[in-house]
């Protein structure tokens, strides 16, 4: 399970077997959610939360924009070997 990077208390990782489209999973001791690319919208857009307060899914959304290239090239390491 390739961990992306780890801010708030909130791990962003994707699992070793995963499927299309781009994604990353966010998960911490009080819920995870899970976010997709968009590639008409250009950005990640959440597909599933559980948990997450509302101040934590603001840092974690705005994250994960400041930080997208990182997961495209953790991703693209991992799967495009």
């Amino acid at each position: 399970m390739p961990e992306v990077f780890n801010l708030y208390g909130y791990s962003f990782f994707f699992y070793s077997k995963e499927h299309e489209p781009v994604h990353v999973h966010v998960e911490g001791s009080d819920g995870y959610a899970t976010f997709d690319w968009d590639e008409e919208a250009g950005t990640f857009v959440e597909r599933e939360r559980y948990n997450i307060k509302a101040g934590d899914l603001r840092k974690i959304r705005k994250a994960i924009a400041d930080r997208s290239q990182d997961i495209f090239d953790k991703w693209n390491e991992h799967f495009n070997q």
